[in-house]
């Protein structure tokens, strides 16, 4: 619509352990804390997407009548835009995602699922990028269906895929559970978030089958750090 990402608890060693102290050193890559540690943060890919070298052929708005001021730009491995979040609640019809709750509301999307659905958008983390046109084609730049995006909101990092095509001359627009997972308002008629958010979309192989939201987190995360020790 255009109006707008296991753990189990560590036994405690102490309660089996000898009175004396223990010598033995801390190992440092266990438990949730440790993993927590390796992630990308929200700051390591904003600095990497600092500088803009545009492959549009000219800029996007952000809502129908706004002005064309978002370039769509290319770094090695990836192309970003920072632009607003507008929600997307296309797709299969569910509770909070149907014709009811968005006056825009389509039953389909750009991409379907394996099973041959389309996509749920209150579920699946997924972007919308606009349709190839004289500005940009993502096509080109090796995007498709499945492709693995990094969504940055404030300090937050989230994962998603490509999912669904907007319109040919406006960027910037997600899906529900996109908007849910970095807690912006979800709603389809009044939420999203009118500045703020950074899409940078890997160039890498898409995830397959696009619905499977675990191997989409784990593929983003490791693209991430790739693309931030990239040199």
């Amino acid at each position: 619509m255009r109006v707008q990402s296991l753990t189990l608890a560590v036994a405690s060693a102490a309660l089996l352990a000898p009175t004396t102290p223990s010598t033995a050193p801390p190992t440092p890559q266990e438990g949730p804390a440790a993993r927590r540690e390796t992630e990308v943060s929200a700051a390591d890919l904003l600095a990497k997407v600092r500088d803009c070298d545009a492959v549009s052929r000219g800029r996007y708005r952000t809502d129908r009548g706004a002005p064309a001021r978002i370039p769509v730009c290319s770094m090695r491995g990836a192309v970003f835009w920072k632009a607003d979040m507008d929600i997307d609640c296309d797709g299969r019809p569910t509770h909070h995602c149907n014709r009811r709750t968005d006056p825009y509301f389509s039953a389909a999307t750009a991409y379907q699922q394996s099973d041959g659905r389309y996509l749920d958008a209150e579920r699946l983390p997924y972007i919308v990028v606009p349709a190839p046109s004289h500005l940009w084609n993502y096509r080109e730049d090796g995007i498709r269906g499945g492709s693995v995006a990094a969504v940055v909101y404030r300090d937050q990092v989230r994962y998603a895929v490509v999912g669904d095509v907007g319109p040919r001359d406006m960027i910037g627009e997600a899906s529900y559970a996109t908007a849910r997972a970095l807690g912006i308002p979800a709603d389809p008629h009044s939420g999203g978030t009118p500045s703020g958010v950074t899409y940078i979309v890997f160039k890498q192989g898409p995830v397959t089958p696009v619905e499977n939201r675990a191997a989409a987190a784990a593929a983003g995360e490791r693209m991430a750090r790739e693309f931030v020790n990239r040199g």
